[in-house]
């Protein structure tokens, strides 16, 4: 059986795989026929997959979170690897394959992450801060502990939020030591905050995701946010106009940097810069880690990243 990561080009194989995203299109020619775009997925990476001449039946069958058994043959296409399927079919109680052994998560486990946040939290300092970040965790409660931080983009898996507001943790400990004015409090509540309506704004399932809310495509986790830090003033009795609290929202609304990005407002604060490069470092470098962990150990190129404008990186071996 063949993993996703050891797929070349040119080569048959047959595996067992989790379809993480299934969408049914037409052609262009006439007249239109319909064919269905796959991303099959295990836990060393993902592949985008066809099946020609759709069927009702493979409509009906073959739906995302399903388990399928492959067998087809890897091709270039635009310098990125996909999939020609020969033949595929549902699991069976049989083929002794579970759901889990093809579920991504992160390196680190989700409760000792999880206990990672909530001791940053309880070293706020600054006592509203901290009651403003407690509340907001309280809001998000479990489901921080399996979100994904992004559909595609980066820690796109099992406790991929978790995972990446830690690692910007450590990045914002390091940057506080060597730039003392920065507000440490603000750092660590910008982390913690900056994603955290992620879970809300995105529909998962074990780290997949399958769509967006209705919340997230009508207002977004960024605004989300932001709104929930002036419910949580308001809950706790703290002036909405607070400079503590503007300079909360300012984080969360500028973390992003520009407005094609999703921010409605830049950084104007040395603190919200120091959040916007941190976030953008720790998920451009897992980017680079994760096309690293998805191509053969003889292979020196990654595939195209679309969050490095496109690039492919090329992986040293010495």
């Amino acid at each position: 059986m063949t993993n996703v990561r050891d797929m070349r080009d040119g080569e048959d194989f047959v595996g067992f795989y989790l379809i993480k995203e299934s969408e049914v299109k037409q052609t262009n020619t006439t007249p239109p026929k319909d064919f269905m775009n796959l991303m099959l997925s295990d836990s060393t990476g993902q592949i985008s997959a066809k099946i020609w001449d759709a069927a009702q039946s493979d409509k009906d069958n073959f739906t995302a979170m399903s388990l399928v058994k492959v067998q087809g043959t890897a091709q270039l296409y635009r310098d990125k690897l996909q999939v020609k399927i020969i033949r595929i079919r549902r699991t069976t109680e049989a083929d002794g394959v579970n759901i889990t052994d093809f579920i991504r998560s992160a390196p680190v486990g989700a409760a000792e992450l999880l206990a990672t946040v909530y001791a940053t939290k309880d070293s706020i300092v600054d006592h509203d801060i901290r009651a403003v970040v407690q509340y907001c965790l309280d809001k998000i409660g479990d489901r921080l502990l399996h979100a994904p931080a992004a559909k595609t983009h980066h820690h796109a898996y099992y406790a991929g939020l978790v995972y990446h507001i830690v690692r910007m943790l450590e990045i914002g400990a390091f940057l506080c030591k060597q730039r003392p004015f920065l507000n440490a409090d603000l750092i660590k509540a910008g982390i913690i905050l900056h994603d955290i309506a992620k879970p809300v704004e995105m529909v998962s399932e074990l780290g997949i995701v399958s769509d967006y809310s209705t919340p997230g495509k009508l207002i977004g986790h960024i605004s989300q946010a932001s709104l929930w830090i002036t419910e949580a003033a308001i809950h706790l009795d703290i002036d909405p106009d607070a400079e503590r609290i503007m300079a909360l929202q300012h984080l969360v609304l500028s973390h992003h940097n520009l407005g094609e990005w999703g921010s409605p407002v830049q950084p104007q604060l040395a603190e919200a810069v120091a959040l916007h490069h941190i976030d953008s470092m720790d998920a451009k470098l897992q980017m680079i880690e994760d096309a690293f962990a998805t191509i053969p150990d003889d292979e020196s190129w990654t595939a195209p990243i679309r969050g490095l404008e496109n690039k492919a990186i090329y992986r040293l071996n010495f």
